[in-house]
């Protein structure tokens, strides 16, 4: 377990970490006071892109045995079901990419009827145009696909190895399956795809998607990418969206961090994610599982508990498991410190942490 959390976040109570059983209104509440109920899992840091926001374009990824098993994530789910989470992201790295992981999909499905609302999937989109039926099949509610370019060479650029009409297929596919409000996420990085903003506002409105714009993320060292030179805020996208759109604010959620406008006229909903901009750590509800099984309070902090050694040290034993996740709510922190002007705090990409 790592440091308790600066003494310049807010003054946390103490939280009550009896966590009940399953049936009697379970619920895990951090120290001020948020209830957690959104768990994000990366079931693998391994991806088919190298995308300059997320990775080196020479990676190093975790060997196996560091990885946790399907077993062990499906048991894992379990427990925080059982703990009160209600929603569950399965992201990466490149989620599908993982062998096998259609069957993790299918065993956190059957959780629905102990309690969990939504299983739902963030993607690159690569692999969508042969798995989508299943993953429906699975019992996934909603996708969200990375999309930050509609041009098919800056596509390539930014993502150094992907092809843009596969993902294309792939949001198509999806729609074929039956997928309901798909929301394409788009880092927009000045210089490399801000012009594009309204472009891809367009797409998403003319197929009838959703679309997220996300500041990014300074975690992990990335020696070709400047990020304090690249940074483009909400706000900026904001105005640069007013050109062409009226934006009305909406208290409309997904239970994430987006903050959402509505275009008259227009299903699409508008969503800003903006971790520097417009910080949301206030309420946050969430928690993330890297791939390794480290359970992490806080996207922009590293405060964590390690859950794969509970798991191989208790095999079976889901009282146990619980027990460490509750007691994990006590170091939650109020809020990441992301600093765009110096070298990351975190030192872990994103494609560990989980997108």
């Amino acid at each position: 377990m790592s440091t308790p959390a600066s003494d310049a976040f807010p003054q946390r109570n103490t939280p009550n970490l009896s966590a009940k059983k399953h049936g009697e209104n379970a619920s895990l509440v951090d120290g001020f006071g948020r209830h957690v109920n959104y768990v994000r899992f990366s079931v693998t840091d391994r991806c088919d892109f190298r995308c300059v926001y997320c990775m080196s374009e020479q990676m190093t990824f975790l060997p196996r045995a560091r990885i946790l098993t399907l077993e062990e994530l499906a048991a894992l789910g379990r427990a925080l079901v059982e703990l009160g989470v209600r929603k569950i992201r399965l992201t990466g790295g490149e989620p599908l990419v993982r062998q096998n992981v259609l069957w993790l999909f299918r065993e956190l499905g059957r959780l629905h009827e102990c309690g969990l609302k939504e299983l739902v999937l963030t993607t690159n989109g690569s692999q969508l145009g042969r798995l989508s039926a299943e993953l429906k099949a699975a019992g996934v509610a909603r996708l969200n696909i990375s999309l930050d370019s509609l041009n098919p060479e800056r596509f390539r650029r930014i993502t150094r190895v992907g092809e843009l009409k596969t993902v294309l297929r792939g949001i198509q596919a999806a729609q074929a399956a039956g997928f309901q409000r798909l929301k394409l996420n788009a880092v927009i990085l000045k210089g490399r795809n801000h012009d594009e903003v309204t472009d891809l506002a367009r797409f998403a409105i003319e197929n009838g998607l959703d679309i997220s714009y996300i500041e990014e993320m300074p975690l992990g060292i990335i020696g070709d990418h400047d990020r304090a030179e690249a940074y483009y805020s909400s706000d900026a996208i904001r105005a640069d969206l007013a050109h062409a759109f009226t934006l009305i604010p909406t208290t409309e959620t997904t239970g994430g961090p987006s903050r959402y406008y509505r275009i008259p006229g227009s299903e699409t909903r508008i969503g800003f994610i903006s971790p520097h901009s417009h910080n949301f750590c206030g309420d946050c509800n969430r928690v993330r599982v890297s791939a390794e099984g480290r359970l992490l309070l806080c996207l922009g902090q590293e405060h964590s508990v390690d859950l794969r050694h509970v798991l191989r040290a208790h095999p079976g034993n889901r009282e146990r498991l619980k027990q460490a996740i509750a007691a994990a709510m006590a170091i939650k922190p109020h809020g990441h410190d992301f600093q765009l002007g110096s070298q990351p705090v975190i030192l872990r990409h994103m494609s560990h942490t989980g997108g």
